[in-house]
């Protein structure tokens, strides 16, 4: 009798195991089968801490997007009345008053998240981003995200060390790739198993011709020296102002060919990136060619802001279509969604566990 009474408590806790193993992957990830593409780079809010209600972003995201990386931005625009008197500037461009780094901004996305129900939590993958890449303490703002809001965040960022006209701007040090505060907070993400979405332009605005690509040079020490972190270097280090460099597709190649780089993704994403990749049928062919040769590296975001209407968030999706249709089909879907799921699948895993052994 005991043995039969011991097999069936085997059984019993085999059927528990996979119940709960199942349960855990229910909830571990929204089924985005029948989506066109994740997002892996979504601003809620814009430059004054405004943005779209996280309910009506999910209509807009509708059932064109699966799942999502959200986050604010971590700076807020100050308004100097002695700069641009009644007028309120929401944008870094309206005014020549500073920017300020707003760290209430994880607190605000990680209560959006939280409001909502397991099943649209599901669908999104909040990151933090609100501390100063220059301060030491970075790293311990985000270990304090972390423990107030368990379960909530997979990854850091987007954030700014070089930024066309936002780095300048920015009260207090000036971020550097080469500033030991960087590194700590590259070595926590790695700890923890945090995605880290990293915005550095590849040159300066306006170079001169001959002008040594330090940025370029410094981005890759960086990356080198956190082999165990997961980077997406954001929008391939182009901007507004801040076009290709010479051989911009070469240096990339290079990068992706390097072993030592094998943690680093690129993200496709903001319509002024778009204006060069789709400015030739060269420059598509050239494109899709290279995501070709590396399709399990790149993927895809709109880096819009607090839209209002799904035309308007999808906007980037469009622009790159004729991109899309020089892909492999193993290459766009990894593009569009594949290579998504598994780097923030791998983040909330490794970020959970984390959690579970630091947080009381």
């Amino acid at each position: 009798m005991s043995i039969v009474r011991n097999r069936w408590r085997l059984i019993a806790a085999v059927a528990a195991g996979l119940a709960l193993a199942v349960g855990r992957s229910t909830a571990f990830a929204a089924d985005t089968d029948g989506y066109l593409v994740n997002d892996s780079h979504f601003h809620l809010t814009n430059y004054v801490q405004e943005g779209t209600d996280i309910r009506d972003f999910l209509k807009i995201m509708g059932t064109k997007v699966g799942r999502v990386a959200l986050f604010g931005i971590p700076l807020q625009q100050t308004w100097s009345y002695g700069n641009t008197g009644d007028f309120a500037p929401t944008y870094y461009l309206q005014t020549d008053a500073p920017l300020y780094y707003y760290s209430f901004t994880d607190a605000w996305i990680a209560m959006a998240y939280r409001s909502l129900t397991k099943e649209q939590q599901a669908r999104f993958d909040p990151m933090i981003t609100g501390f100063n890449p220059a301060d030491m303490y970075a790293a311990d703002h985000i270990k304090r995200v972390l423990r107030a809001f368990p379960g909530v965040f997979s990854g850091i960022g987007e954030f700014t060390i070089h930024k066309e006209f936002v780095s300048a701007k920015i009260a207090g040090e000036t971020a550097s790739l080469t500033n030991p505060a960087l590194d700590r907070i590259m070595d926590f993400a790695g700890e923890v198993g945090l995605v880290v979405l990293l915005h550095n332009d590849v040159d300066m605005p306006f170079p001169r011709p001959g002008q040594e690509d330090y940025t370029a040079v410094q981005l890759a020490s960086l990356f080198k020296r956190h082999p165990k972190t997961s980077i997406i270097w954001a929008h391939c280090g182009l901007g507004r102002i801040v076009r290709p460099v010479k051989d911009q597709l070469g240096l990339i190649a290079r990068a992706l060919d390097n072993p030592e780089l094998s943690h680093v993704y690129i993200d496709l994403s903001w319509d002024e990136v778009a204006k060069y990749v789709v400015a030739t049928p060269e420059s598509i062919q050239a494109t899709a060619d290279l995501i070709n040769r590396h399709p399990d590296r790149f993927l895809f975001g709109t880096d819009e802001v607090a839209p209002s209407e799904q035309a308007k968030y999808l906007k980037v999706y469009d622009m790159y279509a004729p991109l899309f249709a020089k892909l492999s089909a193993e290459a766009s879907e990894k593009l569009r969604k594949g290579n998504y799921e598994r780097l923030f699948n791998a983040a909330r895993l490794k970020v959970r566990a984390w959690e579970k052994a630091n947080v009381k």
